[in-house]
């Protein structure tokens, strides 16, 4: 419990990843630092629900191994990264390809080495009795799902070079919308719609490619660089895992916070705690509560459906992306065969992501879409939960500043994924760069405050 009388010289209101890796910089700086969340538990949107022994994420968060920030924000070391299979299986036409294989199992300074395989693999032979009339191809992928031989030569030269250009390059580039950017570069639409659709859906939740091409560009910079993977035991082991590197006693939950000003914190329980710099690194729409004027983005809607099995489909450890479109999901994966932590033994998890509004009658829509992904039937699988998430991922539309600022006057500043790009990097790299803001300005002494923080930001965003 928090005393009125409590004091330090910053107080951090809210305890996902942003507001925790922020608290960490700041106290290994020597700053005394409070964290103040109204939940019962830290993590924000990354939260994990347990259900007889499977873990369950409420939303899904795909991660890659080359995001920075989960290498160097302090309290992450005993991060376990669990990796997808080198890159995507796609559904197209009835098939399941391999696409985005990494050259080696450490990144791919290039990608997409299997799809000349992919191109020339046989298709199903069709039924003794052929109908006279053509069989629509849904959303014109006609011919091979990803192009000619050279629509992917040119799409491995032009991964390559994104994947050795540095940050400050890709957000100096002209921005429109993804889907208008790739095209005007020349992409061909069945490469678009093949691949890239699919793919951007998957790291943007963002189907329509309204997104910034430069944060589509730095997605796909992060593809080509590194693994998709999850962390092992859910998604909540990013927040337990800094919340538990803090001193005892910073994280205070259940402590809802009425008002903020440079010097005070006031609570609905507590009384106020004075202090010398005030963090919001609530969501955007809460920050805008706490401080009338700050804008509120867009977002996209999740709903992510858990189901299981004993008799889990053959595709791996991969992430299977829909090009067709053919139904609600727009990927899919066992889980369990990513991370068997996620499952209790002789039981698979299938975990399935739906973008935008989620049809009436969700699972069934999505059992129906499932079993023509996994070409098996799934009317047997038990669903373990259906979760939906109105405001998961913030929009990031041409155009977007992925470096807003963190500070909005000395002793107030602001961090989240809504003030960098709309992953969990963006929201750790916020955080950063939200202490660097708060120790310039109290004239803390330490490595964070003698540190540039714009070398490394560029590196991570």
């Amino acid at each position: 419990m928090l005393e009125p009388a409590y004091r330090a010289d910053v107080v951090v209101v809210g305890a996902g990843v942003a507001g925790l890796a922020a608290a960490q910089r700041l106290i290994s700086a020597g700053v005394p630092t409070a964290v103040l969340e109204a939940a019962p538990c830290v993590g924000g949107r990354m939260v994990t629900e347990k259900i007889d022994g499977f873990r369950l994420d409420r939303m899904g968060q795909l991660l890659s191994t080359s995001y920075p920030e989960l290498r160097t924000t302090p309290g992450l070391q005993g991060l376990v990264l669990r990796p997808f299979a080198p890159g995507v299986l796609l559904h197209s036409g009835g098939r399941r390809l391999r696409a985005g294989a990494p050259a080696s199992a450490g990144g791919a300074r290039g990608a997409l080495c299997a799809v000349r395989a992919l191109a020339s693999a046989p298709r199903p032979k069709p039924p003794s009795r052929t109908p006279r009339r053509p069989v629509p191809v849904p959303r014109g992928l006609a011919g091979a799902p990803l192009g000619t031989a050279v629509d992917h030569a040119r799409l491995v030269a032009a991964l390559t070079r994104l994947a050795g250009t540095p940050v400050e390059r890709v957000l100096a580039r002209p921005e429109a919308p993804a889907g208008q950017a790739l095209a005007d570069r020349g992409v061909p639409a069945r490469t678009i719609e093949g691949f890239l659709r699919p793919l951007l859906a998957a790291l943007l939740c963002d189907p329509d490619l309204t997104t910034s091409s430069r944060c589509a560009d730095l997605a796909l910079r992060t593809f080509a660089s590194g693994r998709l993977c999850l962390p092992e035991g859910g998604a909540e082991t990013l927040p337990e895992l800094l919340a538990r590197a803090l001193p005892p006693g910073t994280v205070h939950t259940g402590v809802r916070v009425t008002s903020v000003s440079t010097n005070a914190v006031t609570t609905a329980d507590h009384g106020e705690l004075r202090c010398r710099a005030v963090l919001l690194a609530t969501g955007a729409r809460d920050a805008a509560g706490l401080l009338p004027g700050l804008r509120v983005p867009d977002f996209h809607p999740v709903t992510v459906v858990h189901h299981t099995t004993d008799e889990p489909p053959a595709t791996g450890a991969s992430l299977l992306l829909d090009a067709d479109r053919g139904g609600p999901v727009a990927h899919t994966a066992v889980v369990s065969r990513v991370d068997p932590t996620r499952a209790p033994a002789g039981r698979a998890l299938v975990s399935s992501t739906v973008l935008g509004p989620p049809p009436a009658g969700v699972d069934t829509a999505v059992r129906l879409h499932l079993s023509r992904l996994y070409g098996t039937p799934t009317a047997r699988w038990e669903t373990l939960a259906v979760h939906r998430t109105a405001e998961a991922v913030p929009a990031m539309p041409a155009p977007h500043d992925p470096r807003r600022p963190v500070r909005l006057l000395a002793g107030l500043y602001v961090c989240g994924d809504h003030r960098d790009t709309g992953t969990v990097q963006g929201a750790l790299r916020s955080g950063h760069r939200a202490s660097a803001a708060i120790l310039a300005d109290l004239g803390a002494s330490g490595s964070m405050h003698r540190a540039d923080p714009e070398p490394t930001m560029r590196r991570a965003a």
